[in-house]
């Protein structure tokens, strides 16, 4: 996704000529002298030259219209430390957002009803099944894998240790292999 240097004149968005040459001319400039320092800069903060170098496009595009000269050089500065802190930010909730979503929640595409109707008579088994489990075993289970509360809040709940919710999931996992196996 490396981008090429922008056409500086893509920045020009005067009314007449002589009213563009001026800020077109000095964005110019300042695009000349500052752009390296840019994107060293924004390359600490997002860790990457390819988006350092559309991060630093970017500012001078945001910047371009308000006609910035070499005494804004601090504006073009805070600008681009900016737009990196938001691309950070962003990747934070695309990480935080792929690291809660289960492979489960991940389809290629609609469920034909067919895969839909085995999905939920698998599941109906699989509860069935569980039925065969020490009820606190069940219970723990359930309340990790389908109703998602976190071993010390099932520990408290329950009034056991987290230690025990370790050991009850363990087992309660090793059965739901065993019956997968046995289904085929």
């Amino acid at each position: 996704m490396k981008q090429h240097a922008p056409d500086i004149a893509a920045f020009d968005h005067g009314s007449c000529a002589h009213e563009r040459a001026r800020p077109a001319s000095e964005l110019r400039n300042l695009y000349v002298t500052e752009r390296a320092r840019l994107r060293r800069l924004v390359r600490r903060i997002v860790g990457s030259a390819d988006v350092a170098e559309d991060v630093v496009q970017d500012a001078f595009v945001k910047l371009s219209s308000r006609g910035i000269g070499s005494a804004d050089v601090g504006l073009l500065v805070r600008t681009a430390q900016n737009l990196a802190r938001d691309v950070m930010r962003s990747e934070r909730v695309r990480a935080a957002f792929a690291d809660q979503t289960r492979p489960e929640q991940i389809t290629a595409g609609p469920v034909a009803p067919d895969d839909d109707a085995a999905r939920r008579e698998e599941l109906g088994d699989l509860l069935e099944a569980l039925e065969a489990l020490p009820e606190r075993t069940r219970r723990i289970f359930l309340l990790s894998r389908v109703d998602e509360v976190s071993y010390p809040q099932i520990a408290r709940m329950l009034g056991v240790s987290v230690s025990t919710v370790e050991k009850d999931m363990i087992s309660a996992l090793e059965f739901c292999r065993s019956w997968r196996r046995r289904r085929g």
